[in-house]
This record gives structure tokens, sequence and C-alpha cells, in this order.
């Protein structure tokens, strides 16, 4: 008879306790009445009792009873048995970090698996995938691999750009996906960022989630249901540590979460995010790494003095930024007919060369003034009269600014009907030319810029509001 995987023990728990609650067992010497093993065991115990009927799983630290000693150790030893004579069909998940390989990795899998006897273990996969091997090689045990985690400093690894041009977290999650055909792997997915959430049930529509950070660390419980969610109505572990261990009745809180996590199932049709939300997200992320967008007091041309600078031609500068983008812009424009790319000289020109590249198309651009010598030509690149040109630039404002490239390419034989820019300022840009007869395409508008920025905590609340302020012409 084949064993079943960790994951098909874990969905079956999860439709027939109809819930998707981990409860966390970290017996935090803040929460002990004092620091030795036999609290830690009764802290644990007091939580096992009070919620074992309504948790989709378990997941003690390791952590802290290994800070108690050869006691503490034992101390977990024991809280996993209790689990099971309590009911043995609530999985159990390590949460230890493991991360090492060859004999190494065999010890620390044979102590969690078969000394510990836990059923599934957290794993950082920092030395690469082989760690996962000698704790898959245990029939029945799954593994859940670091990906996205709460803590705030995680992202100057995990958002480190990769030869795919892909932060490192996106990376790990695609090869979760290929490791995962027989049902042995799970992502660890921070509960921060919900559109992060979305973004990995969209590439990976199978792997479990175990998601931390609701509750205590900020984490919204809703969006987190909304953006992991399977279309089997599973697919997410929703944590809770310190919210149920500080309770006053812990199995009244534990209720409500479970309550709260189903009524946001009941609510949402699941469905896979627009990749326009996913665009949005790593277009401002982009935006932000090569200085893009910055806030201060910046003097304007026309002498105002604006809290917010946008300067798309430090792009060049930043050749991953650069490539982000141009692969956003490439999938944006790929819908819509034309010849060549004719990009607005200066910011437009390298976002228009690697869009090109990307898109497999020609780049021209019409020059700011014709030449008095050589050829004369008004627009650079080869083309032919009659061919259409899709103007291509950084910003878009009030629009009127285009017409003065679109003459020149008109006047050459070309036809435009549709201009893509990066960033929509929002300023009349949109009207003005679609009422003279041009289709306008942008990757991202400024405000949905600012809202991805603040979502992030690049942008502050104060800022978002003097940066409002002044958008809507609240300035002296």
């Amino acid at each position: 008879m084949t064993t079943p995987t960790f994951f098909q023990r874990l969905a079956a728990r999860a439709s027939a306790t109809n819930s998707l609650l981990c409860v966390g067992l970290d017996p935090h010497p803040d929460l002990l009445p004092e620091q030795t093993a036999a609290a830690a065991h009764a802290f644990c115990l007091r939580l096992i009792d009070a919620t074992h009927d309504l948790a989709c799983a378990f997941k003690p630290n390791s952590a802290f009873f290994e800070a108690l000693g050869a006691e503490g150790y034992a101390a977990l030893r024991e809280v996993i048995a209790y689990v099971r004579r309590r009911d043995p069909t609530i999985p159990i998940i390590l949460d230890a970090k493991r991360g090492d390989i060859a004999s190494t990795a065999d010890a620390y899998a044979a102590a969690a698996f078969a000394y510990l006897e836990a059923d599934a273990i957290t794993i950082n996969p920092y030395m690469g995938y082989d760690v996962l091997t000698p704790f898959l090689s245990y029939s029945g045990k799954g593994v859940f691999v670091l990906c996205r985690t709460t803590n705030p400093d995680a992202r100057a690894v995990q958002e480190l750009s990769t030869d795919t041009f892909q932060p490192l977290w996106e990376v790990i999650a695609s090869q979760v996906k290929a490791l995962n055909e027989a049902d042995r792997v799970g992502l660890v997915a921070s509960a921060l960022d919900s559109s992060d959430l979305a973004y990995l049930r969209r590439s990976d529509p199978r792997s479990w989630l175990l998601i931390p950070g609701v509750g205590a660390q900020g984490g919204d419980l809703e969006s987190c249901v909304h953006g992991g969610i399977r279309e089997d109505g599973l697919g997410v572990l929703i944590n809770s540590s310190r919210s149920l261990a500080r309770a006053a009745d812990p199995r009244a809180e534990a209720q409500r979460l479970c309550d709260a996590i189903n009524a946001a199932r009941a609510a949402h049709t699941p469905a896979l995010p627009a990749p326009r939300d996913i665009q949005r997200r790593r277009v401002a992320l982009a935006l932000r790494d090569a200085g893009c967008v910055r806030f201060g007091k910046f003097k304007l041309k026309s002498g105002a003095e604006s809290p917010i600078y946008l300067d798309l031609r430090r792009l060049v500068s930043f050749p991953h930024a650069l490539h982000d983008v141009c692969l956003w812009l490439a999938e944006l424009i790929k819908p819509l007919a034309f010849n060549h790319i004719a990009a607005i000289p200066y910011a437009a020109l390298p976002i228009g060369v690697v869009t090109g590249q990307l898109a497999g198309r020609s780049v021209i651009y019409p020059r700011r003034e014709a030449k008095d010598y050589g050829t004369g030509v008004a627009v650079e690149g080869v083309f032919t009269r009659g061919d259409i040109a899709l103007l291509v630039d950084d910003l878009a404002t009030t629009g009127e600014s285009k017409f003065e490239a679109i003459a020149r390419l008109e006047a050459v034989g070309l036809h435009v009907r549709d201009i893509a820019v990066v960033i929509d300022r929002g300023q009349g840009a949109r009207q003005t030319l679609e009422e003279q007869g041009y289709r306008f395409h942008a990757l991202i508008t400024l405000r949905e810029l600012l809202d991805e920025l603040e979502r992030v905590g690049y942008l502050g609340a104060a800022q978002r509001a003097e940066v409002d302020a002044f958008l809507r012409g609240e300035h002296a």
C-alpha cells in the first residue's frame, strides 16, 4: 500500500476539520514563568489541549526547546508525542530551518524524523537543493523551503537580482515548483506582502504555502488567504503563535482565527491574479532600485518645489533594473500592431533599444533637430514610408510633448497609432492623446507607483500625504 505524502495528509486534515490554522508552539522565555524544560512542556500542552480539534497542524519551534539543553530537547520530543496521543491525524511541522549537506544533513533528517518523529520540517536552501535530499528520503515526510520571510533585513538577500533578472526569492519559488512533482515540498512565504503570495500562487498553482506573520507581526489575514489560496480552497497554512499564546482564552482565539480564515475563503473566488498586478510591483521595485523615483525637496523647471522627482535617465546605469522595466514593456506592447519602436530622445532611447531587443523589433528615433550635414535626416533608423511606428517614452504628463515627436515621424511617411510610456503621471496625457485618435498605454501610473512604494516601506505615510497634496495642487 502506498504511503500518503505529507501534503496529502495535510489536505485530508484541512478538509476534515475545515481549518487552515497552523498553531505555533513557541515557548518563548517571555511567555514562561521560569526558564525550565518543564515550564516549556506545560506551556505547549496547554495550547495543544485548547486547540487540537481546531488546528490543521502544529508547528513547534525547536530553538526554544534547544535553548533549555538536553531536558528541553527531551521536552520537544514529549510535546510531539503528546500531539500524537491527542490526535494521530494532526500533522506536525518542526520549525528548525535546517540547511546543510551530506552526512550533516543526514543527521538533521534522522533527528527530525526518526528521533523526534515530526512529519515535516522547515529548510533553508542557501547551500543548494541537495540539502533537501536526506529529508525527502523519508517516506511520507515533507519539507517547507524558506522563500519569503517576515524580517525586514531579508530583502537584502531575498531581493538580490539573479542572472535571470529575477529576485532570488522568485528563483527559489520556481525551483521548488520544479522539485515538487512528487508533492513533497512547500514554501514558507511571509504574510507581510500579500501581492508576493498572489505572485507565488499564480506561478505555482499547486504547492502549499506556510504563512507566518499574521497578527502580531502585522500581516493581514484576509489578503493572505485571498493571495495564497488554491482553486480547491486549500494550499495555505496560516500560522499563529504569539497571538494564541498571549490570549486569555487560547481556544476562543483559535476559533476566532479559524472563523476569519474560513470567512475569507468563502468570500473569495480563487483566481489567478492579473499579470498587471505583478507587472506594477516589479516595475516599481526596479524604478526604486535605480533611484528613478526620489522623495525630498526638488526645484522644478517651473520654479515650484516638489516633494517627488522622477528621473528615468538613471535606468541606463542600472542594467538589471533597465532590463526588468523593458521586459514588462515588451510584454505590454506584444498585442500591438507596429513595425518599429520609435523612442523619444533622450531618456527613452535606452528603454526603446532594450525593449526592441526583447520584443524582436527594430528601433528608430526622431531627432530633436534635423542634421544640417550628412544625410540630414529627421528620423534615424531604417524604415519604409507607410510603416507603423510605436512611440515610446519614459513619462507622460499632459501629452502635449508627444505631438512634436509624432509630427516628425509622420513627416517622413510613418504612421503612429499607439503610444507607450513607463509612467503616466496622471495629469491628462491619456485624454489628450486619445482625443486626437491615438491609443495610450502605460506600464504604471504615478499613483500606482506610490502605492507600491508605500506598501514595501520605501515611502512613509507622512511623505505620501505630502506627495498626494502636491499632485492635487495643494502647494504654494
